[in-house]
């Protein structure tokens, strides 16, 4: 096989998402000295909408249609995604054929005045920008206010640091890729936060016929967080996963084994919905999807019909501005 002699990477024009493709350069120039790799910086969506939650705008498909109009015109060879924002369902004619290894999974408390959320008082502000955060937080935590979050990493810190909020919940990878470890008083486990599906891993997109170029990328993948995102976003497939849904999924390699957490909640917190599973690392998928179908099972699929109704009434009704 020989090797590629230029690459071309799409990528978000945000700190944190050049940090990424910057990473996956470094990788690439490691493998292929000859190679000349550069970068697409474009501006998506997800980016643009800040003034309204992702639940309300479409989700996480948001971040990734510009990159993956890049792909189609020729302009881009690959995309690099943060994996929780890739949706579960890739159309053709794309595929993602690498899930690069996975850095800290876990959600960063962040906070001028408080160590934990346990130390907020009542009625204290915490910002966050997912409903899996939400609900988690309110069902822990009933006694705090917690409202939307919008913005780049550094919007966010900024909206902190200004006094809009006592404390925001963000990605701990995110902080600490960009030097920000200082910023973090502390991580939640995920016994306290469980992390979204694919949290802290990186993915790289391509079309699907390109198979001289997985071939060049396949030396990137992961097996571990290959087998964990299988699992995990398994749940968030059936399931409909996405932003409109405070779901959860987290998944482990111990030896052999994939053992994986997973919830689904009320945005409110007043129910959490919890199942699990372990398999060997071959069935990781089936494994996943079976831990999806025991959520249904326990009451899942009244909260997801009804949140998904409500979804689709506020964004074809009231205010909302077209997508278009």
């Amino acid at each position: 096989m020989s090797a590629p002699e230029k690459l071309v990477i799409a990528t978000r024009a945000s700190r944190l998402a050049l940090w990424q493709a910057e990473h996956v350069r470094a990788l690439l120039r490691q493998l292929y000295p000859a190679c000349e790799v550069s970068l697409l910086e474009m501006t998506t969506r997800g980016d643009q909408i800040l003034d309204r939650t992702l639940s309300k705008v479409g989700g996480k498909g948001l971040f990734v249609k510009e990159l993956e109009t890049a792909l189609l015109d020729g302009r881009a060879d690959l995309a690099v995604h943060s994996l929780k924002d890739v949706p579960v369902e890739l159309t053709h004619p794309f595929a993602l054929p690498v899930i690069l290894q996975r850095d800290d999974p876990r959600d960063a408390f962040v906070s001028n005045d408080y160590k934990n959320l346990a130390d907020m008082p009542a009625g204290a502000v915490v910002g966050t920008s997912s409903l899996r955060r939400e609900s988690q937080v309110r069902a822990a935590y009933p006694h705090l206010t917690v409202k939307p979050l919008r913005g780049n990493l550094d919007t966010r810190l900024g909206k902190l640091d200004r006094g809009e909020y006592g404390a925001i919940i963000l990605a701990a990878v995110g902080l600490r890729r960009l030097n920000l470890h200082d910023r973090i008083r502390c991580c939640l486990e995920p016994v306290e936060s469980l992390p979204a599906a694919g949290q802290g891993a990186l993915g790289i997109e391509i079309m699907a016929e390109r198979q001289d170029l997985a071939n060049w990328l396949a030396p990137l993948a992961c097996s571990t967080a290959t087998a964990c995102s299988l699992a995990e976003r398994a749940v968030s497939r059936v399931l409909g996963g996405s932003c409109q849904v405070p779901l959860a999924a987290y998944a482990e390699l111990q030896g052999e084994t994939v053992h994986l957490n997973a919830l689904v909640a009320e945005p409110d917190g007043t129910t959490v919905i919890r199942a699990s599973g372990s398999s060997p690392v071959s069935q990781a998928q089936s494994m996943g999807e079976s831990v999806a179908r025991e959520l249904m099972d326990k009451g899942a699929k009244s909260i997801l019909d009804r949140l998904s109704d409500s979804s689709d009434a506020s964004q074809t009704g009231g205010n909302a501005a077209p997508l278009t």
